[in-house]
């Protein structure tokens, strides 16, 4: 009998060019972080069903990893909020834009029935935000 244990995601985590800056953009997305940490070196929010979100500065990942160097490029991570009506996606692009975040699709009635829309995030990557455009059950983010 083997009694190596099966790994369970539990983490997402993204490297940060500037904490405050990205804590403030997941903060209006609805993610909690405690006061004060905008100058921690490592910050996690813990999300609804136990997965959690960790955020690490550069500096904090260079101090293990020396050679390492930020990517280049466009994104290879995908994240994505529900924002429950298409009202909603309305409301979370407008508030993001308005605070200065940069726009990569403003919303739209995308043809696999969803409202939705993508703001890059502090450091570039892509940020969807999407609901149904019918009264349906909530479905995952897009493909």
């Amino acid at each position: 009998m083997n009694s190596t244990p099966v790994p369970r995601f539990d983490v997402v985590g993204l490297v940060v060019t500037d904490m405050a800056a990205s804590l403030a953009f997941y903060r209006r997305l609805g993610l909690e972080f405690a006061e004060g940490s905008e100058s921690a070196p490592h910050v996690e929010a813990t999300l609804p069903g136990g997965l959690r979100m960790a955020f690490d500065t550069e500096e904090t990942v260079r101090s293990f990893h020396e050679g390492w160097h930020p990517p280049s490029g466009g994104g290879r991570i995908g994240i994505a909020f529900h924002c429950g009506t298409p009202e909603g996606v309305d409301a979370s692009y407008e508030g993001l834009v308005g605070a200065g975040h940069k726009s990569e699709l403003p919303p739209f009635d995308a043809p696999w029935g969803q409202r939705y829309a993508v703001v890059l995030d502090p450091d570039g990557n892509g940020v969807d935000l999407f609901a149904p455009l019918a009264a349906a059950e909530p479905s995952g983010a897009a493909e």
